[in-house]
């Protein structure tokens, strides 16, 4: 039997032996419609999707005694069974068996290809796989959650069935786990399914069932750190912040076809406030550019920014306003059926180039300005820029350094996705779908150095667009990312880059993890109106104050001090910092079993 309920049973402990639960459409509720009837049965394809997810991700060991023969749907007073021999003539064939009749409006064309879809695990990394799945925190709560949907199932039926299934030639699917569950009949409780379905996000299972791959196989040493000094520390220097707004009056973009009378960016400038008259000794040092994420703003990373200007090190935090908090939560939302018919995008396809661009421009007006007499001169080296961005942000950073769209390889997959699979990160991307299709080419030269932390990457540069980047660059991952998960916004996309790079891995960290917001703040806010469950606060702390040590270092690699920052990129820096809630990770390579792992195909 299936049943699923929603996240009120997260903390709930389940016995070996999954009891029976009452559907919320229990046998005692009023009779239902026939209108009402129809639109639950369907959702039985819903149902299906999202099993066939799930089921994707666990196995064990063992072999049923038994094997099904029939699954029963149920839908509150509503049920049926049929024979998964019916079920599997329907998928080979697409006709409907005499015993289906009663349901052919239900058995669609998009019905057969889910239960066709199948998923082909290397039998030599099969067991290896599932062990690391299934003791990871996702993991378990996967089997807590399908163990909702069936009831009267035990965690060995689940394991033997899904084992036995992943085992043959022709791979896992639906009717495969239907055929080798270790019992006559498997009913399926469609109401708890559907709930499943609905909270179910496939990239962040994967990311998050690879936790303790990553734990273990990114371990390079554990041999105790001992720093000549703690790069983490506020530096000497007095900090001073001030505000400028920039106006680009006759913003062209020839690639899209538009032209704006007037984009207004605003950025915060932090700088070392000393005594001495121009040339200033910092001269030298970069200039760095923070670019927040969606739905943020230039304070996103203050914390990183103050830090850096405390070393001697301008920075300057821009403002995108396309994509700002101000813009966001004000409702400007955008529509983009460009390849993409029917979807409504989150923001316009314009704003994937004039982000970048946005950045470009500032860096021509602080050119100018760091010719003009006054405390800013000789301060602002354009000409050495590092740029560190957050999410959306992050893919600005990697599109400067030389990132190469595919558009091509991204509208493949907005269009063959299944929503339900999608998360946040891959909903966002798919905004840029609507963008025409001349190459873009959104590299600035001036840009020598690129930290994207959670960035979103997915699909946007394809298979071969990073290895374009032609600078040093870092790239911060947490496995606990729900909404750019890690393995396809992260760590597929690291192993496109060429080297010089950096892995920073936060093993439980979250999308937010990073932020650093005082109470009632309007960034903590936004960290407590997610959906999704974010770390913050003290726990994340050791992240923070790692990217406050690693971002130093990485930027000091442009000056002469060099050399007595690079103890600070390597691996025992960054697991002097590790607790146990939260295991950090500091690599300039995977080593081949993650990228085992990466070669498997993503889920259907």
């Amino acid at each position: 039997m299936m049943k699923l309920k929603l996240n009120w049973f997260r903390d709930k402990v389940f016995p070996k032996t999954l009891p029976r639960t009452r559907s919320p459409f229990s046998a005692t509720a009023k009779p239902i419609g026939r209108t009402r009837l129809l639109a639950q049965s369907c959702l039985w394809g819903v149902t299906i999707t999202s099993l066939s997810n799930a089921f994707a991700l666990l196995s064990s060991v063992g072999a049923p005694v038994l094997a099904a023969e029939r699954v029963t749907l149920r839908l509150g007073p509503f049920q049926q069974s049929v024979a998964i021999e019916d079920l599997e003539d329907f998928a080979k064939t697409g006709e409907v068996p005499a015993s289906l009749k009663p349901y052919k409006a239900l058995l669609s064309s998009e019905f057969r290809e889910i239960l066709n879809r199948r998923l082909h695990l290397d039998p030599n990394l099969g067991d290896k796989v599932v062990k690391d799945v299934l003791r990871s925190p996702v993991g378990e709560e996967l089997i807590k959650k399908l163990g909702l949907a069936l009831p009267n199932s035990t965690v060995e039926q689940l394991q033997a069935g899904l084992t036995l299934a992943l085992r043959q030639a022709n791979g896992l699917s639906v009717i495969s786990f239907l055929q080798s569950y270790p019992a006559d009949t498997i009913t399926v409780d469609a109401s708890s399914a559907i709930a499943i379905a609905l909270e179910f996000n496939a990239p962040y299972w994967q990311s998050g069932a690879l936790s303790p791959l990553l734990e273990r196989e990114l371990t390079v040493t554990k041999g105790k750190f001992r720093p000549a000094f703690n790069p983490a520390q506020a530096g000497s220097e007095t900090v001073q912040q001030q505000t400028l707004t920039f106006h680009d009056w006759r913003r062209q973009e020839p690639i899209l076809g538009t032209y704006t009378s007037d984009r207004q960016i605003v950025v915060d400038l932090y700088w070392a406030n000393t005594n001495e008259k121009p040339p200033y000794q910092n001269s030298q040092n970069p200039l760095v550019v923070l670019s927040h994420g969606f739905g943020a703003d230039r304070s996103f990373l203050a914390y990183i920014a103050r830090h850096l200007a405390s070393h001697g090190i301008t920075v300057a935090a821009i403002e995108h306003p396309g994509s700002n908090a101000n813009r966001i939560f004000g409702g400007h939302f955008g529509s983009n059926s460009v390849g993409m018919p029917g979807l409504v995008s989150l923001l316009p396809a314009s704003e994937f180039v004039a982000m970048p661009k946005d950045i470009s421009f500032l860096l021509d007006e602080l050119a100018r300005l760091n010719q003009l007499p006054g405390s800013l001169q000789g301060k602002l080296n354009t000409e050495k820029v590092s740029v560190i961005g957050h999410s959306l942000g992050g893919y600005t950073a990697l599109a400067l350094a030389g990132g190469e769209l595919n558009l091509d390889a991204l509208r493949q997959f907005c269009k063959n996705r299944n929503p339900l699979g999608k998360s946040g990160g891959d909903w966002l991307q798919c905004a840029a779908a609507g963008l025409p299709d001349q190459r873009l080419n959104l590299r600035d030269r001036r840009v020598v150095q690129a930290i994207a932390l959670n960035p979103v990457v997915g699909d946007l540069f394809g298979e071969k667009g990073l290895g374009k980047v032609s600078t040093p660059t870092l790239i911060l991952t947490g496995t606990s990312d729900s909404l750019t998960p890690s393995l396809n916004h992260q760590l597929r996309p690291f192993t496109q880059l060429p080297s010089p790079k950096y892995l920073l891995t936060a093993i439980g960290g979250t999308h937010l993890s990073i932020s650093d917001f005082g109470p009632g703040s309007q960034g903590e806010l936004l960290t407590q109106t997610t959906l999704v469950n974010e770390r913050t606060g003290k726990s994340a702390a050791p992240l923070r104050q790692l990217l406050e040590g690693v971002t130093l270092a990485f930027v000091k690699q442009l000056t002469p001090a060099a050399s007595t920052y690079e103890p600070f990129l390597t691996p025992a820096y960054a697991q002097s910092l590790s607790t146990p809630e939260l295991a950090l990770r500091l690599n300039t390579q995977l080593p081949p079993s993650v990228t085992s792992w990466l070669a498997l195909p993503p889920l259907p």
